[in-house]
């Protein structure tokens, strides 16, 4: 192969199967959260892992779009099974949602839209907060690069 591990990133797109009972666990699914596999998400993580991925982005398809924070039990269990990587998306709706994704959830990285779309956060003002949190951060390189700029003259 003439790239790495790293430039395969499987979705896991999951949905719990009883939201009535967390020990059920979650199902795979398929054309947007549509299409139901019968595969378990944690199972298929691990295996993706073993197949040769780099990366996991984990979707909870049960919380993509509501903005009520990514289901933190679904990230600690793929992140226990499988050893890559974990991007978290599917549930972002404030600042404290990315950082517990990242924290509570073991993520390390996060994926959100819904809060940019609207307006409501902007990128820079949630990478600040979350590097404000200890969270390790690459703020904006236009604003490092105009700080250098700006010692230099």
């Amino acid at each position: 192969h003439g790239f790495g591990s790293q430039c395969i990133v499987v979705a896991v797109d999951a949905k719990r199967r009883d939201a009535d009972d967390p020990s059920a666990g979650w199902e795979v699914y398929t054309h947007g959260g549509r299409t139901p596999t019968g595969i378990d998400a944690i199972a298929w993580a691990r295996e993706a892992v073993e197949r040769g991925a780099g990366e996991l982005l984990v979707t909870s398809m049960d919380r993509d779009g509501h903005q009520t924070g990514y289901d933190l039990e679904l990230l600690r269990a793929i992140r226990e099974a499988a050893t890559a990587p974990v991007i978290a998306s599917g549930g972002a709706g404030t600042p404290d949602h990315l950082y517990e994704a990242l924290t509570t959830g073991g993520a390390d990285a996060v994926l959100a839209a819904s809060i940019f779309h609207f307006g409501t956060y902007d990128i820079a003002a949630l990478k600040q907060y979350l590097a404000d949190r200890g969270v390790p951060m690459r703020l904006d390189a236009a604003h490092a690069v105009e700080d250098l700029e700006g010692t230099t003259s």
